[in-house]
């Protein structure tokens, strides 16, 4: 690596910024416009106090202790001081600098601290009253501040351009001691951004030499799995789609490049297989997203990719937000097309994790129908962040939604495990319960088998358009329902379930606390739930999704059986048109591992779990 001044010129003749100016980052009046209508609604939070963004406290429910109130936070501050550098306004500038100052004075930048290097999500919350700090915190305000340095350095004063260049080489450190290994997708990619760009800009080359092994170890890694690790994420997807068209960008090393691109058409072709056109959804299953509804920003960074061929959202809309255009990601052409149409059904399945011998591959199976679309993952985990079985349809009013939920006290329990077995709108579903994750959590808050509980609860959960989805009056366990409306209907059966010692019962909701129909599998006074000592805890569920009217739906579940015998559950379903289904799992509570090590899906005589390597999908 050569030195600073070298590497920068070299990057800033490579983005043709001439020298002492400011870049041009607009593509028309219109996309100025567009930026501008999304600046000024940042501009109303801005706190000229503190010098930062101020706003509703609002949180995952992990890694901080605040509970409500007003907080100023640093990652959304530096991505407004960007977008103030990028208006170009003198007085914008100004206040984009005396945010950058105040936020930079809230890193840890002593080595020898454990939290070197990371900033706190909060002014409120100092990182060491987090619970725990989130060491991503390097990577996400490091990315922003290299935006001003890359593209905006000479508009900082000598002071201001020190201050910059420490906070990043400071974030770098810890992006390296910490090492995130490439099954942690958005970061990995995130890391290699921050230490690959600014290795070159710096010259300083340990970072730049790390981003690129991060880099090669994350191509590899994806290649032998088969997939991201975060799986089919429309949150997460997008975020390294953002990151590779950041990479390409910024980054000028020929290695680097040519491995940024082979990802970055990778990860489309991961969005591409399935977005279902007819609704505007990113089909199921979903490894991690914090709405099931595609977001409108989502649909049009997917537009702004594809170009013209693609029509979500109005111009207007499209334009209007605050870091599109220095992002610039591109739909490779031939994925296009399947963000415009599904002229007929298709099932896409997909090896999520590629394993060898005998352990099971994770396995993605999606149907991609014109009316509607059905998606599971065969092992899986209740995390709020998780979809592992999720289906949308077009209805008169928008589209609908509907998962699969396991509640404890009305939030997502972590360690609820799912099993499926899918063929085509068929699904065959098991819920039963680990000893050794967390209960909001997967990792963060994990338990010892045992909980204080006044609800436990299995749902198929409805959102979006579903006012006028019929929902059956009642139910009985054993018995068939449907949900549906004049274009799809959804047939199901709760074939077994049993909670030691408890009575489940079915119910139907439809109110403020949601449309949904499920299973309680314990109601009433809080009590302590040890799952570690019950010998049965288990539903399985059987779906099967169809183009008809819900009036017109017949039974489709007389050929389906389960048996609960030697601790596992085995439930067969032959079927009229297709092949029997079958899937076995564990009874008792055990710990997650061991649990994906019993349970076992078949489809006709193949093993459902594990893939031909050369096919990853049919028509």
């Amino acid at each position: 690596m050569k030195g600073p001044a070298w590497v920068l010129a070299g990057v800033m003749a490579a983005l043709c910024i001439p020298a002492g100016a400011a870049p041009e980052l607009f593509e028309s009046a219109v996309h100025r416009e567009g930026f501008m209508r999304a600046l000024a609604q940042r501009d109303l939070q801005y706190d000229a106090a503190e010098k930062m963004l101020a706003g509703q406290f609002s949180s995952p429910g992990y890694h901080t202790t605040l509970k409500d109130g007003t907080v100023h936070r640093t990652r959304d501050s530096l991505g407004y001081a960007v977008a103030l550098f990028d208006s170009g306004e003198p007085w914008r500038i100004e206040r984009g600098k005396d945010i950058v100052r105040r936020v930079i004075g809230l890193q840890d930048q002593d080595p020898a601290s454990r939290t070197y290097g990371i900033w706190s999500w909060f002014l409120e919350e100092p990182l060491e009253k987090m619970s725990p700090p989130d060491w991503n915190w390097a990577n996400f305000c490091a990315a922003q501040l290299l935006q001003i340095a890359l593209e905006h350095d000479v508009r900082l004063d000598g002071e201001l351009r020190r201050q910059i260049r420490e906070a990043i080489l400071h974030a770098c450190a810890s992006i390296k001691r910490r090492d995130v290994k490439p099954g942690y997708t958005n970061i990995a990619l995130m890391g290699a951004y921050v230490t690959l760009a600014a290795g070159e800009l710096y010259g300083e080359g340990e970072f730049f030499d790390y981003g690129l092994m991060c880099l090669r170890r994350f191509d590899a890694f994806t290649v032998e799995k088969g997939s991201f690790s975060e799986y089919n994420s429309p949150t997460y997807t997008v975020v390294a789609i953002a990151e590779l068209s950041r990479m390409m960008r910024h980054v000028r090393e020929a290695e680097a490049r040519r491995l940024i691109e082979k990802l970055n058409r990778f990860a489309w072709h991961h969005a591409a297989r399935r977005f279902h056109a007819p609704t505007q959804q990113w089909a199921g299953p979903h490894s991690r997203c914090y709405r099931t509804l595609l977001s409108s920003s989502t649909l049009a960074f997917i537009q702004r990719a594809a170009g013209s061929a693609v029509r979500f959202v109005s111009e207007a809309s499209l334009a209007e937000s605050l870091d599109a255009h220095r992002i610039g990601a591109a739909c490779p052409k031939e994925f296009i097309d399947c963000f415009v149409r599904l002229d007929e059904p298709r099932c896409e399945i997909e090896a999520f994790v590629l394993n060898d011998g005998d352990s099971h591959d994770i396995i993605g199976t999606t149907w991609l129908h014109p009316t509607y679309t059905v998606g599971s993952v065969n092992i899986g985990d209740m995390w709020n962040q998780r979809r592992p079985l999720l289906a949308y349809w077009q209805t008169a009013n928008g589209p609908a939604a509907m998962r699969l939920r396991c509640l404890h006290d009305g939030y997502d329990y972590s360690s609820a495990s799912v099993f499926c077995v899918q063929d085509k709108g068929d699904v065959l579903a098991a819920v039963v319960f680990a000893t050794d994750r967390g209960d909001t959590h997967i990792s963060l808050d994990r338990i010892d088998g045992t909980i204080a509980a006044s609800d436990i609860s299995v749902w198929l959960e409805l959102e979006g358009a579903v006012e006028d989805v019929k929902l059956p009056q009642s139910g009985q366990l054993n018995s068939p329902f449907v949900i549906g409306d004049e274009a799809i209907s959804c047939s199901g059966s709760i074939a077994y379930c049993a909670f030691d010692g408890f009575r489940p019962e079915m119910r139907v909701r439809r109110g403020e606390k949601g449309t949904a129909v499920g299973i309680s599998l314990y109601a009433g006074e809080e009590r302590r739930i040890d799952f570690a000592a019950m010998s049965e805890a288990a539903v399985i569920l059987a779906l099967s999704m169809n183009a008809k009217p819900v009036d017109k739906n017949v039974d489709t579940f007389s050929g389906l059986t389960v048996t609960a015998e030697d601790g596992m559950i085995a439930a067969r379903w032959i079927r009229k048109d297709g092949a029997d289904m079958e899937l076995r799992a564990p009874q008792k509570p055990m710990k997650g591992r061991e649990q994906q090590k019993q349970a076992a899906g078949r489809l006709g005589a193949q093993d459902a779990w594990k893939v031909d390597r050369s096919v990853q999908s049919t028509k």
